[in-house]
């Protein structure tokens, strides 16, 4: 392990230990675009469905089954913007502005390389995948195609993954913003145009969307290659770089790993208590998925701040900007605690009519709405470990606590199977278990900051 001290970093783009409105201003001005970036991607969904709804039950339901699918494929990969964005910021931070540009690149490579081994996948096993997913018999044909055809879009999908980590980790966080937005744009009107005008249907609302990915990439490719031409990096892959990198990011792959068996295993358990729970756990889940947009937008920030502080080695600023990064998340966490618990009156009836659904989900919200300030300090620990580049501990800890997670779903469906719980009690107790989740999250998180173990200061960790 390599350390090296450098104070090369201009003050007004490292972590700084002076007054509070400096720290304040400099966390908004990462997290609020990042805020914005996030946002555009639930949205290119919701564009999908409205524009696909109109062709009918079958085609909107294959475009669910698919787009679950890919979501997996590409959220499993959510490491290269993640790794990339600690490994370009740590290096920007040591003075090496040469160096994190040619990480970034090597990091583009790797999502290439990845994208088309995951794409050439895809195309054979669509079939398979859709069949996994239980999809209904008249909407196959329909999720088949659309996964097939968005296959191609898997190598522009990672390509943007690892080009938004680059300008992450050099701050530059307007321009991830203005390429999401302009994608999102494209791909409505592309959707539109090849679903309707063209006559396409569910083939034309996935083509659309891989010709705005690919825009998305190339405009990616076209920002890195003036970064590597004004810095005097290299552009041509550098092979045992980019497998250190792969090594590098295995870690963060696993964190990620584990992360999606407690999505899929809470889907899997809530709907062994029937369809209302399912319907409540449904809704209750697309709240709290976003609220986590806001929370991961202070994450993302903390990344990107934390390892710039490390790599110039200014530990003072790093333990300042941390303590300034928990009070963010706090009035974060209890924000999103309070608009939901006043949202409830209103929310629940506007987004289910059926009477036992509507009663369930108000009780589930409560829940979500409780446990919003842990969540809060939960994604932001996180952001700051993987800016440090503790990835090992996080898949070690990813681990851990998703087996503590699954132990207690266990127990309260047990308890729903033969204890008599029910719909409601079972997926109350689902959620009491996501809790405690979150909650194992937070411990294991905490004990690692508090011990010091994940400051190392330098170009490399």
């Amino acid at each position: 392990m390599r350390r090296r001290r450098s104070s090369v970093s201009s003050p007004q783009s490292r972590p700084s230990s002076g007054r509070w409105g400096e720290q304040d201003r400099l966390i908004l001005r990462l997290a609020l675009p990042a805020l914005g970036a996030l946002a555009a991607e639930p949205l290119f969904l919701l564009a999908d469905s409205a524009i696909v709804g109109h062709l009918g039950a079958a085609p909107l339901a294959g475009l669910g089954v698919a787009g679950a699918a890919l979501s997996t494929v590409v959220n499993m990969c959510v490491f290269l913007a993640y790794g990339t964005t600690g490994s370009v910021a740590r290096l920007l931070g040591a003075g090496d502005r040469r160096g994190a540009i040619q990480q970034g690149v090597n990091g583009m490579w790797l999502a290439l390389a990845l994208g088309l081994v995951l794409a050439a996948a895809l195309l054979p096993a669509a079939p398979a995948l859709v069949r996994i997913l239980h999809a209904p018999p008249a909407a196959v044909p329909y999720a088949v195609t659309y996964l097939r055809i968005s296959a191609a879009g898997v190598p522009p999908m990672l390509l943007v993954l690892a080009g938004t980590g680059i300008l992450r980790g050099l701050h530059a966080v307007r321009a991830p913003l203005v390429v999401a937005v302009t994608g999102f744009a494209a791909n409505t009107a592309l959707n539109y145009l090849l679903v309707f005008p063209a006559g396409l249907g569910v083939a034309g609302s996935a083509l659309g969307t891989v010709l705005a990915q690919a825009g998305m990439a190339v405009a990616y490719v076209a920002v890195a290659a003036r970064a590597v031409r004004s810095s005097g990096a290299r552009a041509r892959p550098d092979l045992a770089a980019i497998r250190a990198a792969g090594g590098a990011s295995a870690a963060l792959f696993l964190r990620t790993v584990a992360l999606r068996i407690y999505l899929l295993a809470s889907v899997w358990v809530a709907g062994r208590y029937g369809t209302v729970a399912v319907a409540a756990h449904t809704l209750a889940s697309n709240v709290w998925n976003l609220l986590a947009l806001m929370l991961d937008a202070l994450a993302i920030a903390a990344q990107a701040l934390i390892a710039r502080g490390l790599g110039a080695g200014d530990v003072a600023a790093v333990r300042a900007l941390l303590r300034r990064l928990l009070g963010w998340s706090a009035a974060a966490g209890l924000a999103g605690g309070a608009l939901v618990l006043a949202s409830i009156p209103v929310l629940v009836p506007v987004l289910v009519t059926d009477p036992d659904v509507r009663a369930l989900t108000a009780t589930v919200l409560l829940l979500v709405a409780l446990f919003q300030p842990l969540n809060g300090a939960v994604f932001l620990l996180d952001g700051v470990l993987i800016g440090a580049g503790d990835g090992r501990y996080l898949a070690l800890a990813g681990l851990v606590t998703t087996a503590v997670f699954l132990a207690a779903a266990a127990a309260g469906l047990a308890g729903g199977t033969g204890g008599g719980l029910g719909a409601g009690g079972g997926l109350v107790a689902l959620w009491w278990a996501i809790g405690l989740y979150m909650a194992a999250r937070l411990a294991a998180l905490g004990l690692r900051i508090r011990t010091g173990a994940w400051i190392v200061t330098g170009a490399v960790r």
